[in-house]
């Protein structure tokens, strides 16, 4: 019936998954992807060695590790996107589940690593962030919610969505982990957003945000001090925030040469949190330029894709991640240059770190299972019959 009244486009039966994935696929979205980590080997070869001398280590040993875990982020992310949305939806319910009983456990199993900050489970041999992880399965768990709340007689998924996004956020503000916390907001805020909230809703949100931000200002020594230090017009050059200024500044626009840069040997995070100052600093401006293309890219071609689809948890669980993920990589580069405060948040697919590649694999992986064009027909198909 569905097929008569929108005009659907018959299916290849017989097809095989592998042709059939490689036709309906984004390609340059996966293109994308694939660029971004070669660059993060790249700079990783210039960023890890001097921590892996300071902890007695081998030269190449983080740029083996992030190679290894790159490698898995590229296997789950092409994984994932062979899948249709319907198992993506229920996968990710079931991933849920454990990733907020996980986020709930931090405080009493979780570690900080002497960064102040319990958001990590130490494994010996590595260690695993669950707010990573839990970051994609919220957004499609959420779209599932709002979008089952639109259809009549439909549970109140508006509602549940708010609570689960309020319970996460303020298990993150407790680890202290505020940008984390910021990232889910926004992120379902989007997808409220998109579903059609009434924009005094909006207003009134962001006026809570305000009022909580300034609630943890006066309450959160860990907090205060990084609005403090972003807010303060001299730099200490001690600081990560002062050499990776130094180190953009000194790159110019065609860096200072491959291996030269001085950056890495000063910032304790130059491989995480600040690589975009590495790449700064030894490969100029136009590197740091050709990196934002490519998550412009990402987050554009992703947004065209899905104004064409008709499901409204495609559209709602795709613009999430969507959006997510080029605000990410947007808060990671601000903060190296001081436009926002230090939030302690890595650059999708360039920054070392297993928990953050995998994560973004699974989430990059959804987000091309939702963009694949699929024998549904388009939603200007409903439109122009409207009209007619």
């Amino acid at each position: 019936m569905t097929e008569m009244v929108y005009g659907a486009m018959p299916a290849e039966r017989g097809e095989p998954i592998l042709p059939k994935w490689w036709r309906t696929i984004d390609k340059w979205t996966m293109s994308c992807v694939l660029i971004l980590c070669g660059i993060g080997l790249l700079l990783g070869f210039a960023a890890s060695p001097p921590l892996a001398e300071r902890n007695g280590l081998g030269p190449f040993h983080y740029v083996e590790r992030q190679a290894a875990f790159g490698g898995m982020a590229l296997v789950a992310m092409i994984i994932t996107s062979m899948m249709s949305p319907t198992l993506v939806r229920r996968l990710a319910a079931l991933g849920f589940v454990f990733a907020f009983a996980a986020l709930a456990l931090l405080p009493v199993f979780g570690t900080d690593f002497g960064k102040g900050a319990v958001r990590w489970f130490s494994l010996g041999f590595a260690s695993v962030q669950p707010s990573e992880f839990l970051k994609p399965l919220f957004v499609v768990v959420t779209a599932w919610l709002i979008s089952a709340s639109q259809q009549i007689g439909g549970p109140p998924g508006r509602m549940w969505s708010f609570i689960l996004c309020i319970s996460i956020v303020l298990m993150l503000a407790l680890q202290p982990d505020f940008g984390q916390a910021a990232l889910v907001l926004f992120g379902w805020g989007v997808m409220y957003f998109v579903a059609g909230a009434p924009i005094m809703l909006l207003i009134g949100m962001a006026a809570a945000v305000v009022l909580a931000g300034s609630f943890a200002y006066a309450n959160s020594e860990h907090f205060a001090r990084r609005i403090d230090g972003f807010l303060t017009p001299d730099v200490d050059p001690r600081t990560q925030l002062g050499y990776a200024t130094d180190a953009i500044r000194e790159g110019g626009l065609l860096g200072v040469g491959v291996g030269e840069g001085q950056v890495k040997w000063s910032l304790p995070d130059a491989h995480t949190d600040f690589i975009i100052a590495v790449a700064a600093e030894e490969y100029g401006l136009i590197l740091v330029l050709i990196i934002i293309a490519l998550y412009t890219m990402i987050v554009v071609r992703s947004l065209i894709r899905l104004m064409r689809e008709r499901d409204p948890f495609v559209r709602l669980a795709g613009a999430g991640l969507a959006c997510m993920f080029g605000v990410q990589a947007m808060i990671n580069m601000g903060v190296a240059v001081r436009l926002l405060p230090a939030k302690g948040m890595t650059l999708p697919f360039v920054s070392y770190g297993g928990s953050s590649l995998i994560a973004g694999g699974i989430a990059v992986g959804m987000l091309l299972a939702f963009t694949r064009t699929r024998p549904q027909g388009e939603i200007a198909d409903i439109l122009r019959g409207r009209v007619r």
